[in-house]
């Protein structure tokens, strides 16, 4: 069985955390001297039996990434809280490029949370997530901010009808975070 061999010179590596514990396990890392954490995070609002509600939720659920010395780190790494392991296949850790982390820093706007807003405007097609016509979906006609309400056209009926609603009850699902052009 041959030796395996590990690199010396810090390099970006993918690391497996406890399910739900990404900023965890990136806390418990950050203050290890010569570990550089990065974990991707985005608050969104989701509908719920409360209506919309806030979340922060890692990009990658289960997975944050860490640049470190794999040969002087690796044990203690592996053995952190809320670290479930170095991703790696057989013998291999693979690294990943400085490229791609700066890509998705860019992409994340060089934030670690970032928020992802949904405002409305007219034309937007949304669903209805409280009241008597959750689970309805319509197309936004106008919006109404001083009273904080929208007006939104609905097939109602066998017809289309305009149905004015709270701004809270009405959800427009968020675009895609990042866009491959080609």
């Amino acid at each position: 069985m041959s030796e395996i061999i590990l690199p010396e010179e810090p390099k970006w590596y993918c690391l497996r955390s406890q399910p739900k514990h990404e900023h965890i396990a990136a806390a418990h890392l950050r203050p290890l001297e010569g570990v550089e954490v990065y974990c991707p995070r985005v608050r969104l609002q989701k509908s719920t039996r409360r209506g919309l509600v806030w979340f922060t939720e890692a990009l990658f659920p289960n997975y944050l990434f860490a640049r470190f010395n794999l040969r002087a780190l690796l044990l203690r790494i592996r053995s952190s809280q809320s670290v479930a392991g170095i991703v790696r296949f057989g013998d291999r850790y693979p690294d990943i490029p400085e490229s791609s982390i700066e890509k998705l820093r860019a992409a994340m706007q060089d934030a670690e949370i970032k928020t992802i807003e949904t405002s409305l405007a007219t034309g937007d097609d949304v669903s209805v997530v409280s009241g008597p016509l959750q689970g309805a979906s319509g197309m936004v006609t106008q919006i109404l901010p001083a009273q904080e309400r929208v007006k939104v056209l609905m097939e109602f009926l066998g017809g289309q009808k305009e149905v004015e609603l709270d701004l809270s009850a009405v959800f427009r699902p968020a675009p895609p975070l990042l866009h491959d052009p080609g």
